[in-house]
């Protein structure tokens, strides 16, 4: 055998060696091995969010996964934020309570909704609100957020003898209504003492307390206490209705619908102009806004109904994504951070309505 061979043998060995080593490092660095070829992994998380009773102040998630740590958040059955967990190390985590943040928001009861929120601010402190949603948002599983859903019930408060309370023994109401109607919302109160008693008897919708009547009755009556629910003062969509007494209650869903449903087609647009054709279910108008809810353009005041071929100006500022969106309510007054006033989006079951524009040779899409 030659000497060039054996040289060239012992290069190729060396580079063999060489090849296997590098394997073998990766190989040990497996949870690392994303970043080191420079590939970020999505953040992960999961969470179970059971049926439970509370004292109304808390509420407690069965188990909660975050990759990269975070926040769970509660919302109540209209959107809106109730309570916020501490922040959460990356890892997983059980039993955890979490604390209303408004004590005079009303109690956490009702049908509720936990969803897990990364801290991409690495501040300590959730932002989502405050930041237009920019920052610590939530994690996602199919581009939907990682949530779960639970029907919250009062239990019996300290300080309270249950039987002294008055039950309620059964709740009646509707189970859908529109947004211009009065609905009746019925229960049977039963004083389970054997002496006179006078309560209060309260009518809660979505947790929030709207109306309480003081009631008076005999050793073991039962009586029917109605109230009159203004739907119009209601959100579209599922709400959570309770009729509670000193520490009882019951709960049912009323479906809010708009009388007339809101539509929005986009008939076409350019770079400074969109036309649509709208159907408002109330007097309002249409916007230009950017993912951020930055709005671009206002249209002038419609009257509730269909209008056809309304064209809307705006800018764009720079390359961003663009929405028509419609609203209830007056445009004036609007402020950069606030928004719109006496205003709101108009929303089904918590998705505002939009359309997409268009962006370059993008054809037309309904979002």
């Amino acid at each position: 055998m030659s000497s060039n061979l054996t040289l060239g043998t012992a290069k190729l060995l060396l580079a063999l060696l060489v090849a296997i080593a590098v394997v073998l490092a990766a190989g040990l660095a497996v949870g690392q091995a994303p970043a080191l070829f420079g590939v970020e992994e999505e953040p992960e998380a999961s969470i179970t969010f059971p049926d439970q009773t509370t004292n109304g102040s808390g509420v407690e998630v069965e188990s909660v996964t975050l990759s990269d740590g975070g926040f769970i958040v509660i919302t109540n059955s209209a959107g809106e934020t109730v309570a916020v967990s501490d922040r959460l190390d990356s890892g997983s985590h059980e039993n955890v309570t979490i604390e209303q943040t408004d004590e005079d928001g009303g109690d956490l009861v009702g049908q509720l909704t936990a969803t897990v929120h990364q801290d991409t601010a690495d501040e300590g402190t959730y932002t989502f609100e405050e930041s237009d949603g920019q920052e610590d948002r939530p994690y996602t599983e199919n581009d939907l957020p990682v949530s779960d859903t639970a029907s919250v019930t009062l239990s019996e408060r300290e300080g309270d003898t249950p039987t002294d309370s008055f039950q309620v023994e059964s709740l009646s109401l509707p189970t859908t209504a529109t947004t211009n109607e009065t609905v009746t919302v019925e229960a049977e109160i039963r004083n389970p003492r054997d002496v006179e008693n006078r309560q209060r008897v309260e009518i809660r919708v979505d947790g929030e307390v709207l109306e309480r009547k003081i009631i008076a009755l005999e050793a073991e009556e039962t009586t029917t206490v109605s109230f009159e629910l203004e739907t119009a003062r209601l959100d579209p969509g599922d709400r959570t209705i309770g009729i509670y007494t000193t520490d009882h209650g019951q709960l049912d869903t009323l479906t809010i619908q708009y009388d007339t449903p809101p539509e929005l087609a986009l008939l076409e647009a350019n770079e400074s102009t969109a036309t649509v054709n709208v159907t408002l279910p109330e007097d309002g108008f249409l916007t230009v806004e950017n993912e951020s809810q930055a709005v671009r353009g206002i249209s002038e005041n419609l009257s509730a109904g269909t209008h056809e071929n309304v064209t809307l100006e705006f800018e764009a500022e720079g390359d961003e994504t663009l929405f028509v969106v419609l609203y209830s309510g007056e445009p004036d007054e609007y402020d950069e951070e606030e928004g719109f006033p006496n205003a709101d989006a108009i929303v089904i079951d918590g998705d505002r309505i939009r359309a997409a524009l268009p962006s370059d040779d993008d054809q037309i899409q309904e979002g």
